[in-house]
């Protein structure tokens, strides 16, 4: 065991030791005096590039501000052309003065740290830029500085010693040997496949959700799926691209799965629920639903959980199991139509027909209330100081909300019975105060 780390270790020594050679090699040739020239050429560039942004910058700022009616796109990239304005600046000097320096000197080594330079400051621009089509913050970053780097050490003619010295830092496990360079493979190889997973699942989302043909619930579970896919497929593929054997992943993710099924019951069925709840389509997004207290449109279906939006803002979190084991009420499963009831009462003296024609002749004035199914007015009950009656109309709306169409109908009531003068009755208590009489404590008895 010993023998067999004292060779790896000592591996690992001669290729660092063939790297900082190389490197060394590369930097003499950086102290020839034509060289030098050009390398403070490239640091006065530097200089010059950062004034130049000093200056530029606000008077690029102060034209984005002034910007009108402009799409958001245009606008971020205006944002990231502002952000890269130094090294832009930096490129297109370092240009320039390639082309000075070839105007004056036929040889190319007279200008061949400049070309190097600009080569490499052209190739991390534009590296930026590209970058820019990954969302994620910290993807992005990792594929910029991943192929930053490359670029740098490939344009220097350092790959091949880099390379072959990550290959050395290496640990085996039997027959099979993980070096450094496999896992920075693995992670760019996948990264780049996540980043093309992502553009896919994105723009065929948006595809899905703009097909009228396709129900919101099964959009949402094509989505997801399409989704889980994808970026199963970008891993698994970044791992077997760079020689990982997945037999033995394969196990080890089953006696994990099996231990997390018993740990995770409940974030298990709430997502076994949330599948269940896109196929059978009991519920989508839009819909009005009433569960226990609350009251509230679907805003999304998650993979745990509904989220359900209430009049007052509130956002609720149900999870997926309680609309599959509770009694859930959905306003607008098959259609989106809503019967309310209404109950008032009125004196006895008001003729019950004339009633019956103002309250429907209210309702059916009110905004939202459904001229087709009618109002209809039923007296319901003599009660013992009105005549109660029930109001039936119907809208179409629920997700505008139930009590402000109730108390629009009610206040319309309101003003028919006021002008047709008809009253509505309530309870009145007659108070009597008796006169001074004695009190007796003990009243005789009858013996």
């Amino acid at each position: 065991m010993n023998g067999e780390f004292t060779t790896w270790l000592s591996s690992v020594a001669d290729s660092i030791a063939a790297f900082w050679q190389a490197l060394l090699a590369f930097g003499s040739t950086m102290l020839l005096p034509s060289r030098l020239v050009q390398i403070g050429v490239v640091m006065a560039m530097i200089v010059l590039a950062w004034l130049l942004a000093r200056l530029i910058v606000p008077r690029y700022e102060a034209w984005m501000r002034g910007l009108e009616g402009r799409p958001k796109w245009q606008l971020r990239w205006l944002i990231v052309l502002r952000r890269r304005l130094p090294l832009i600046e930096f490129v297109a000097l370092m240009w320039l003065s390639v082309g000075v320096f070839a105007a004056l000197y036929t040889f190319p080594s007279r200008r061949y740290v400049l070309v190097l330079v600009a080569t490499i400051a052209t190739a991390w621009l534009a590296i930026r830029i590209a970058a820019q089509l990954v969302r994620n913050r910290l993807l992005r970053t990792l594929v910029v500085w991943s192929l930053s780097i490359w670029a740098t050490l490939y344009y220097l003619g350092l790959l091949d010693e880099t390379s072959y010295a990550m290959d050395q830092v290496a640990v085996t496990f039997g027959q099979f040997r993980l070096s450094l360079l496999t896992v920075v493979k693995a992670l760019a190889l996948t990264a780049a496949l996540i980043v093309v997973a992502r553009f896919l699942a994105v723009t065929s989302s948006q595809r899905i959700r703009g097909n009228a043909d396709i129900s919101p619930s099964m959009q949402e579970l094509l989505v997801k799926l399409l989704r889980i896919s994808l970026y199963g497929a970008a891993f698994f593929i970044g791992l077997k691209a760079v020689g990982f054997d997945l037999t033995g992943l394969a196990v080890l993710s089953g006696a994990i799965g099996v231990g997390l099924g018993f740990g995770l019951q409940k974030v298990v069925s709430n997502l076994v629920s949330g599948v269940i709840i896109l196929l059978d389509k009991s519920v989508k997004p839009g819909d009005v639903i009433s569960l226990g207290d609350t009251f509230g449109w679907i805003n999304t279906l998650g993979a745990r959980y509904v989220s359900v939006v209430t009049r007052d803002g509130k956002e609720y979190l149900i999870p997926n199991e309680d609309l599959i084991t509770g009694q859930v009420v959905n306003w607008s499963h098959s259609n989106d139509l809503v019967r309310l009831d209404l109950k008032f009462g009125t004196s006895y003296g008001d003729d019950p027909h004339k009633v019956r024609a103002i309250a429907i002749a209210a309702a059916a004035g009110a905004q939202r209330v459904l001229s087709q199914p009618a109002p209809v007015c039923h007296i319901i009950d003599f009660g013992e100081s009105s005549v109660d009656y029930l109001l039936r109309f119907w809208i179409r709306d629920p997700s505008a909300g139930l009590t402000n169409i109730r108390g629009a109908v009610y206040l319309a009531l309101w003003d028919a019975f006021k002008e047709n003068e008809i009253s509505i009755p309530f309870p009145q208590r007659e108070v009597r105060v008796l006169g001074d009489r004695p009190v007796v404590a003990n009243p005789p008895s009858a013996d």
